[in-house]
């Protein structure tokens, strides 16, 4: 479904992302892991176009993709989350879900600002995330928690083949961290491909069918999540950084 090749970004002499390479195969749940500092989310933000890569290819389902402009990428069939909620915080969780919904073209200037057929898709994907009670909550009221469900119920509008989800776990409490692993894992059994980012091991080595390890900006290991754990090369990523840490 999505296939990195030879990736990177710099920024002046820092090599955030130098030359990585991985696939994310279709139908399957694959993890981009890798300590702080790894160059994990810039990876995201060049596979999504939020950043301009400085070399390197990004095939969509067959097709390049890395040359389009965020939007256009959208339209393709991948579709993105980000660490930080990009919620309007002066509109409810119903209308930031709706601005998500594809654009057809010009047209859609004269259309209504939600059409019944867009409330009733936006309604049902919040019914799908559990979240129907907050509909018509001002997003700056959600619990950080609720503002990542609405994030996944936004990105949902866009009808991708592919999402991208950055931390989706990252500061949200245990309760609420189960249900939406059990949410990704509903989209993943009808058939919908993840790439995920995120720190939480424990969490990435149960939901994932595949992991890839970054560290330096570059893949240092590709395997199941029983291989990656067992690799020389990611203990000492991981092991070696937080031992010079601690000195």
């Amino acid at each position: 479904m999505l296939e990195v090749k030879g990736l990177s970004k710099h920024f002046g002499g820092i090599r955030a992302v130098d030359n990585c390479s991985f696939s994310a195969e279709k139908g399957r749940i694959t993890a981009l892991i890798g300590p702080n500092g790894a160059g994990k989310t810039t990876a995201f933000n060049c596979i999504s176009r939020t950043m301009t890569p400085t070399a390197g290819e990004v095939w969509l389902d067959g097709e390049r993709i890395d040359h389009l402009r965020p939007h256009r990428i959208t339209a393709k069939g991948l579709s993105r989350t980000f660490q930080i909620s990009r919620n309007l915080a002066d509109m409810t969780v119903l209308e930031n879900v709706i601005c998500q919904s594809k654009i057809s073209g010009w047209r859609d200037l004269f259309k209504p600002a939600m059409s019944p057929s867009e409330i009733d898709k936006a309604m049902a994907i919040l019914d799908f995330l559990g979240i129907t009670r907050i509909a018509h909550e001002d997003g700056s009221n959600l619990s950080y928690g609720q503002k990542k469900l609405m994030d996944l119920a936004a990105l949902l509008m866009s009808d991708p083949k592919i999402i991208l989800l950055d931390e989706p776990a990252g500061g949200v409490n245990p309760t609420l961290l189960e249900e939406i692993v059990g949410h990704i894992r509903a989209l993943n059994d009808k058939g919908m491909t993840v790439l995920i980012v995120e720190h939480n091991m424990e969490l990435i080595m149960r939901l994932s069918h595949r992991v890839v390890v970054m560290a330096q900006g570059t893949v240092i290991a590709d395997g199941t999540p029983e291989e990656v754990q067992k690799n020389p090369a990611v203990l000492e990523a991981y092991l070696g950084g937080a031992l010079e840490d601690a000195a």
